[in-house]
């Protein structure tokens, strides 16, 4: 429980990070980062640390699955009365919090303060503005969510990603990839590794390349 609860905790900037990936492609922010939310909760869930790997690492494509799912759905997300309620519990604990002690709150205190589950109130925090690093200062004074993300996040998003759509190709196909673009050898170095002609190679390539750009732009 302690570790899930520290992998939401230490991860939400993630989930900020895929979300603004989508912005722009119809759908808003805000349920964009409820969606990423819901996917981190479940990996956080789900995560096994003895298979090697960082939680970031595992974390990334279910958050993307969880917003590119809402794609699929057609739009928002729906949200419980009881979640709604509990965001507003959250944004005034939130505010509490910082009060007394000077500084924003984990989701771990704001669940303690609340006495509900690290679940329940990052869906909360989902659901409306985040409760952390709210700024005066936007245009007629509006609020601003300000996650703090280090600013190669996107670029390690873009490539967890890659990686989790290579999985999901043909071996045959993940090994031509890897070749040409990863020990960047030639196409007939290539061809002549997978057993084929430059020609079915180069012509391979390009349905790859064009299959994973369309799977990472959505």
């Amino acid at each position: 429980m302690v570790e899930r609860d520290r992998a939401i905790n230490e991860n939400m900037g993630l989930v900020h990070a895929c979300a603004m990936r989508f912005c722009g492609k119809g759908i808003e922010y805000d349920d964009l980062y409820q969606a990423g939310c819901e996917g981190l909760v479940k990996a956080a869930g789900r995560f096994d640390p003895s298979l090697g790997y960082r939680f970031s690492t595992y974390a990334v494509p279910v958050i993307m699955g969880e917003i590119r799912r809402l794609f699929r759905d057609g739009g928002s997300v729906k949200v419980a009365r009881s979640i709604k309620e509990l965001a507003v519990r959250v944004n005034r604990a939130g505010d509490e919090f910082v009060r007394l002690h000077g500084r924003e709150p984990t989701v771990s205190e704001l669940a303690e303060a609340l006495d509900a589950s690290p679940e329940a109130v990052t869906e909360a925090i989902g659901a409306s503005a985040p409760p952390v690093s709210l700024n005066a200062g936007g245009e007629e004074g509006e609020m601003q969510t300000d996650i703090p993300v280090a600013s190669h996040d996107g670029k390690i998003i873009e490539l967890m990603s890659l990686h989790s759509e290579l999985q999901r190709l043909a071996e045959r196909d993940r090994k031509l990839i890897e070749l040409r673009f990863y020990k960047r050898l030639t196409q007939s170095d290539t061809a002549k590794r997978l057993g084929m002609s430059q020609v079915q190679v180069s012509r391979r390539e390009k349905k790859l390349l064009a299959y994973l750009r369309q799977r990472l732009s959505l």
